[in-house]
């Protein structure tokens, strides 16, 4: 009785201390073959400075299509993560049907907000149906709310493998939002002017975008006639210049200024045409104009970085469409066409920037030689398709070209290298070379750093509709979206993260879904063995149970 006594102790002060130590000592393990569930180190910190409750409202509850299902699920999951590592992060699933009404009620309410539905097509038991669903989070930090989008769009692909692509970065747009919750001091940007670039409203979209994350002002290097010292001194305090298709060539003083703000740690993205070719200048009574090589004056500055943007077209079978009027009169028809100088690239997915995004609308695009300079790394983010050629200049551009089948021999010249991304310890371009002015603290070499060169100026130009800007890489004419926006905001970010928190967007994640032709073939087979099996095996049980119970104590 005593070691009976003793054993009930020492097992209840077991448990107590067990109780105890569980409550001090947490931990989890993430047993899955791709660490889906283990969080970057990058993708914490986002969470860790976070003082007061962040709410989190994930609109996928109710009754959703299978596949989403799955992402409701991932996303929970991935929520769970980041609130283990901080209490304060707190969310719920909310159905947008149930608090608004009328699907057609929550549709509006929802659109108001700038948050989209997602059309899917549901095939059940050989019914098919349409389905709106809201992929959607909204994350709430003191007074600033950020919306995540969860599901991510790509040309040609199935529910499926959008749903798996979108779980691939829920980690990342997460990561991301709370990052955006977080910045305390934005860096700046400078839209640099005064070469005939881009106006501000073919901006606009883009830039918006981008506000969240930095600050933006206008930069002109008028300046740079009158005191080129000064307006360099001014230019280094932005950590990027973006140049916009500029139209106008470089002086040697203001490449110069741009050259030694390279070299002196800035970050630059270049959106370049070599070739000056409108689709507006087709639209005359004749249907043709010329192009001819556009001279920026920018020909020695990027050999120096080992890349060479030629004065040529890219013509690509795989190409957008445009939309021409046929017919005269009230009998017109505007119908789209497949526009050979329109390419339609699609990402290579080999880097944070390019991973997994819709493909690309690129206008009027130039080829770009990537010269064999081993002292800069260079990433080729985008090549025209293997089906492709190149069009020297000058030549004349007819409409007519959409009249005539293309023939595949002559696009024989393909995958051209179009978006360049250049990484490495920067030189001077005027290096060993006399300099356009005297500078005080000229700079030879500078310290790692980045650039992007686009052979395209038009890849972040968005449409206007009555005198307002569209989203980047919606194209009004045939009620298609592009995946431009995406890639031009990864690139910035690429650019000026210094977290490597955008790394997280190759992660890689494999998400097995059920096959729909086999669950239909085998319906009956599965529902018989969940349901039938049980009820046979304990029947079988008690009746087995009740004749070895008769045969031990019958008489």
């Amino acid at each position: 009785m005593k070691k009976t006594l003793t054993s009930i102790a020492i097992g209840i002060i077991a448990l107590v201390v067990l109780n105890i130590a569980s409550n001090y000592i947490y931990t989890r393990m993430d047993v899955t073959e791709d660490s889906r569930y283990t969080l970057s180190s990058a993708a914490l910190q986002t969470v860790q400075n976070f003082t007061n409750p962040v709410i989190i409202d994930v609109l996928l509850e109710g009754q959703l299509p299978g596949e989403f299902v799955k992402l409701q699920s991932e996303t929970k999951q991935i929520l769970e993560e980041f609130k283990a590592e901080n209490s304060n992060i707190k969310f719920n699933f909310i159905n947008p049907l149930e608090t608004t009404g009328s699907s057609e009620n929550a549709i509006a309410e929802m659109q108001k907000l700038g948050l989209t539905p997602a059309n899917v097509t549901v095939e059940e038991n050989g019914k098919v149906s349409q389905e709106f669903v809201f992929p959607w989070a909204i994350v709430n930090y003191n007074n600033k709310t950020v919306k995540v989008a969860l599901l991510k769009n790509k040309l040609g692909a199935t529910t499926e493998e959008r749903v798996t692509n979108s779980i691939q970065h829920l980690e990342y747009s997460f990561a991301d939002a709370f990052s955006k919750l977080n910045i305390k001091q934005k860096k700046r940007i400078a839209v640099i002017k005064g070469n005939g670039e881009l106006q501000d409203i073919y901006l606009a979209d883009y830039l918006s975008t981008i506000k969240e994350y930095y600050n933006i002002g206008a930069f002109t290097l008028d300046s740079v006639a009158s005191n080129p010292e000064k307006t360099l001194t001014q230019l280094k305090e932005y950590d990027l210049a973006l140049i916009a298709k500029p139209t106008e060539p470089f002086t040697d003083k203001e490449k110069y200024v741009l050259d030694q703000y390279i070299v002196n740690g800035g970050k630059s993205m270049w959106l370049i045409d070599n070739v000056s070719m409108e689709l507006d200048s087709l639209f005359n009574n004749e249907g043709k104009s010329l192009a001819f090589p556009r001279d920026l004056n920018l020909k020695d500055f990027f050999f120096k970085y080992g890349i060479r943007i030629n004065p040529a077209l890219v013509k690509d079978i795989y190409a957008t469409q445009i939309v021409l009027a046929q017919g005269d009169g009230n009998n017109s028809q505007y119908n789209p066409v497949p526009w050979p100088f329109n390419p339609m690239v699609f990402s290579r997915n080999d880097h944070p920037i390019n991973n997994n995004l819709e493909a690309l609308r690129l206008q009027f695009a130039n080829s770009i030689d990537v010269l064999n300079n081993n002292e800069y790394n260079k990433h080729i983010l985008y090549y025209s398709s293997p089906l492709s050629t190149v069009v020297g200049t000058p030549n004349i551009i007819s409409l007519d070209l959409v009249n005539k089948a293309p023939n595949k021999e002559e696009y024989n010249n393909g995958n051209k290298p179009l978006a360049v991304l250049v990484e490495g310890k920067f030189k001077s371009v005027y290096n060993n070379r006399v300099k356009p002015f005297a500078l005080k603290n000229n700079k030879e070499v500078g310290t790692n750093n980045k650039m992007l060169v686009i052979a395209d100026g038009d890849v972040i130009k968005n449409q206007i509709s009555k005198g307002k800007p569209l989203q980047l890489g919606y194209d009004k004419w045939t009620n298609n979206a592009y995946g431009n926006k995406d890639f031009m905001v990864n690139s910035i970010n690429y650019l000026l993260d210094d977290s490597g928190l955008i790394n997280i967007r190759t992660k890689k994640v494999a998400i097995p879904f059920l096959d729909k032709e086999k669950i239909v073939a085998q319906k009956t087979k599965w529902q018989l063995i969940n349901i039938a099996l049980p009820v046979v095996l304990t029947l079988l049980f008690g009746l087995i149970f009740n004749y070895y119970r008769k045969h031990k104590y019958g008489k």
